[in-house]
C-alpha cells in the first residue's frame, strides 16, 4: 500500500513541477502581456495544486495534509480572482492586447 501511495505521490510531484515548468516558458514565449498572463497563471494553479496534493500523499492523515489542503482550497479561490483582477487593471490602464494574424507565409 505504501508503494503505491509512493508512486501516486511522486506521479502528482512530477506532474505538477511539468504544469509548472511549462508555465514559465509559456511565460517567457508568448506575445503579449494577456497570453503571457494567461499562460503562466493556468498553469501555476495546476502545478501548485498538483504539487500539494502530492505532498499531502505523502503527510498522510495528519494536521499537515489538512493544511496542505486548506492551502489548496485557498489558492483555487485565489489564484483565478488575483488573474482576473491583474487583467482588469492592466486593461483600465490602456494595455491591450495584440491581434496577430498568422499568414500562410508565417506558417
Amino acid at each position: 500500500m505504501q508503494i503505491a501511495l509512493d508512486i501516486a505521490s511522486w506521479t502528482l510531484l512530477i506532474a505538477g513541477g511539468a504544469f509548472v515548468f511549462t508555465g514559465g516558458l509559456g511565460a517567457l514565449r508568448m506575445p503579449d502581456f494577456y497570453t503571457r498572463m494567461h499562460a503562466a497563471s493556468l498553469t501555476d494553479s495546476l502545478g501548485t495544486i498538483l504539487v500539494l496534493f502530492g505532498i499531502a500523499l505523502q503527510a498522510g492523515v495528519s494536521l499537515a495534509a489538512l493544511k496542505l489542503i486548506t492551502i489548496t482550497l485557498f489558492l483555487l479561490l485565489t489564484s483565478p480572482t488575483a488573474a482576473y483582477a491583474l487583467a482588469n487593471a492592466a486593461r483600465l490602464s490602456g494595455v491591450n492586447p495584440e491581434h496577430v494574424v498568422a499568414t500562410n507565409e508565417q506558417r
